[in-house]
């Protein structure tokens, strides 16, 4: 499962994704960030501290290499790489 187009919308709320097997993606950035695996992330949900995203834009997106993206997002944090399994993950889960 690999990318073949990755976009931001105009609004910067979602990442379109158009995958290598034909299907589409349309991820909202709340919850790509909500589901971020940095480690700031991951002890933050473990310690109990509850977020919200709802507001949270995408402001940039990085390759890292030909496995992943790094997300920046509008409310700073920059530390999120998301390999293309877990997009597709992230993707396939949505309600």
């Amino acid at each position: 499962m690999i990318p073949l187009k990755i976009r931001t919308n105009a609004e910067r709320r979602s990442l379109a994704i158009t995958w290598d097997d034909g299907n589409f993606s349309l991820i909202p950035a709340s919850r790509l960030r909500a589901l971020s695996r940095a480690a700031q992330h991951i002890r933050s949900s473990i310690d109990g501290r509850k977020h919200s995203f709802d507001d949270v834009t995408l402001t940039s997106a990085e390759a890292i290499g030909s496995y992943a993206v790094r997300l920046v997002f509008s409310d700073g944090h920059d530390r999120g790489i998301y390999p293309w399994r877990y997009l597709r993950e992230i993707a396939d889960t949505q309600a």
